[in-house]
C-alpha cells in the first residue's frame, strides 16, 4: 500500500481494503447524504459487504443514503436502523432491535454528532453535544456488544472524534454546565470529542482478546476539516469565537484560519475506512488516529490519552445511562 496522506480518499483506502470488508456486516451512525458516514458506507459498499445497517435519528435521509448505494452497488444489502442518541429510551429501543438480528456485527461506527450547538437539555436532562457525541453513542454500543463479540473475526469500533478534542477535557466536576450558566458551545463541543477518544480506550482496555483470541479494536479518529451539516448552528460569528479561544490556547496552527485545512468529503471518510478495517490497526488498539495514520501520542492533548480520565469517564457515563457494563 502506498502511504497515506491529508489528500487520500475513502475510494483509494477501501480499494486496498477490499478482501477485508468483503462479507462484513457494518452499522454506521449518523449517514445523512454527502456527509462523510454517507461517503464512508458508500466508498465501502463498492466492496461486497454483506450488510450495511444505516443508523440515524431521520430514518427518511437514511432511506436516501440506501438508495444511492443501491442505484452504485446494486448487490449490497442496506437496513435502516432509527436511532436517536439524543433519548436514552429510543437508544434502547433501537439497542433491542439490534440484538435482534440474525447476524453479527463485525464493524459498528460510532460516526453521528452535533457541533458547537447552543445550550440546549435531551428529554433526559443532558447537555446535548454530551448527549450525542458521547452518551448515546456508550449506550449503544455496550447495549449491541454481544453482537459485537459475535463477530467471528474479532470486531472493530470506531469512534469518530476530531482535534476539537483540544478545546477541553471532560469536566466531570461540572459535566452539566451549571445549568448552563458555565456553557460555552466550543469549550462542551471539546469535551464530547474528548469523551470520544476516552471511551475508545475504555473499550481497548476492557474487550481485547474477548473472542476466541481476537481482539476486539477500538480506536478513534479526526476525519480533518469537512464542509458538513455538522456546521449548521456555526455562522461567522462561532468561527471568530473558535479563531480566539484557539488564539487564547495558544494553538497557533489555527490562528490563521481554516481554509488551508478543509478537506472534501472523501478525503474526510478516509480515515473512517483506514479505522474500520486497516490490518495494522490490531497493534495499536485505543489509537487515536489522523489521515489514515496513528497520530504520534505527544500530538494528543493530554487529557484525552489518559488512562485514569478514561476509568472515569466509563464510571460516569454508567451513572449517566443508570447501568454497569462490565467486561
Amino acid at each position: 500500500m502506498a502511504p497515506y496522506s491529508s489528500r487520500t480518499t475513502a475510494e483509494t483506502v477501501a480499494t486496498d481494503c477490499s478482501d477485508i470488508i468483503r462479507g462484513k456486516v457494518i452499522l454506521t451512525t449518523g449517514v445523512t447524504p454527502g456527509g462523510i458516514g454517507a461517503t464512508f458506507v458508500e466508498a465501502v459498499a463498492r466492496h461486497s459487504p454483506k450488510l450495511l445497517i444505516l443508523a440515524g435519528r431521520n430514518t427518511s435521509k437514511c432511506e436516501e443514503t440506501a438508495k444511492a448505494i443501491k442505484s452504485a452497488s446494486p448487490g449490497v444489502s442496506t437496513r435502516v436502523l432509527e436511532l436517536d442518541l439524543g433519548s436514552l429510551e429510543q437508544v434502547r429501543r433501537a439497542a433491542a432491535e439490534v440484538d435482534s438480528y440474525p447476524e453479527p456485527i463485525d464493524v459498528l461506527c460510532n460516526n453521528a454528532g452535533v457541533m458547537a450547538a447552543p445550550y440546549t437539555l435531551t428529554k433526559d436532562g443532558l447537555e446535548t453535544q454530551f448527549a450525542v457525541n458521547h452518551v448515546g453513542h456508550f449506550l449503544f454500543t455496550n447495549l449491541i456488544m454481544p453482537k459485537l463479540l459475535a463477530s467471528p473475526n474479532g470486531a472493530r469500533i470506531v469512534n469518530v472524534s476530531s482535534d476539537g478534542h483540544r478545546l477541553g477535557p471532560v469536566r466531570f466536576d461540572d459535566w452539566r454546565w451549571d445549568g448552563g450558566k458555565t456553557y460555552d458551545r466550543w469549550r462542551a463541543y471539546g469535551q464530547g470529542k474528548t469523551a470520544n477518544m476516552l471511551f475508545a480506550l475504555g473499550l481497548a482496555k476492557r474487550l481485547g482478546n474477548k473472542h476466541n483470541g481476537q481482539d476486539v479494536v477500538a480506536v478513534s479518529l479526526h476525519p480533518g476539516v469537512v464542509g458538513s451539516n455538522l456546521a449548521r448552528y456555526m455562522g461567522d460569528e462561532e468561527f471568530q469565537a473558535l479563531r480566539k479561544m484557539d488564539r487564547d490556547l495558544g494553538y497557533t496552527d489555527y490562528w490563521g484560519g481554516f481554509e488551508n485545512l478543509l478537506k472534501n468529503a472523501s478525503e474526510g471518510a478516509a480515515t473512517h475506512v483506514y479505522a474500520a478495517f486497516d490490518p495494522s490497526l490490531k497493534e495499536n488498539n485505543g489509537a487515536y488516529l489522523v489521515d489514515c495514520q496513528v497520530h504520534p501520542v505527544e500530538k494528543v492533548r493530554p487529557w484525552a490519552r489518559d488512562p485514569v480520565e478514561a476509568d472515569l469517564l466509563w464510571k460516569l457515563s454508567e451513572e449517566i445511562v443508570g447501568q454497569k457494563f462490565s467486561y
